[in-house]
């Protein structure tokens, strides 16, 4: 069980502070970069808790998911980086852990003699099919707010990664 909730929303109120000190046109700014911090925070605990039982980060998850829905269970480590957008060192951590698992297994490239595929063995396909079930009926299809929602955020968001630079139109 999380914190006892407090009788005011701390956000509004810091918004409401900003607004007093004559921060008016970065004030709602604030509070929604506030919000999105702690909604990540929010979901992350969530994230996390469903995935301890079978010994995985929310980031060794991304990593089989994503390797199970190629079509051949492999990936090159630099592809893996670029789709889930992480820093190359965040997926070579990931994948030594889930090898150290037995759950993906390194080989080289059958063309390209630079290249390194991860590839998800039985092992990981069968966990991860676990995994995502209980996150599926767990955290997403109970995400806290209603679908229409949870769609309307996805699309907020969806603009702000993109005013980022995170894909192309």
């Amino acid at each position: 069980m999380g914190p006892t909730p407090l009788p005011f929303d701390p956000i509004e109120e810091a918004r409401r502070q900003w607004r007093a000190h004559g921060w008016d046109e970065a004030a709602d700014g604030m509070a929604a970069v506030t919000s999105v911090i702690r909604a990540h925070q929010v979901y992350l605990a969530r994230v996390d808790r469903v995935l301890r039982p079978f010994g995985l980060t929310f980031a060794r998850f991304e990593v089989l998911r994503l390797l199970s829905f190629s079509r051949r269970g492999e990936m090159p480590l630099s592809m893996l980086g670029a789709r889930l957008q992480v820093h190359p060192a965040s997926v070579t951590n990931a994948v030594d852990r889930l090898e150290d698992d037995d759950l993906v297994r390194r080989r080289p490239h059958d063309t390209d003699g630079r290249t390194t595929l991860a590839e998800i063995t039985p092992a990981g396909r069968e966990l991860v099919e676990r995994a995502t079930a209980e996150l599926n009926t767990t955290v997403f299809e109970e995400p806290g707010i209603t679908p229409d929602q949870a769609r309307r955020v996805f699309s907020v968001l969806r603009a702000l990664r993109y005013n980022a630079g995170d894909f192309e139109a």
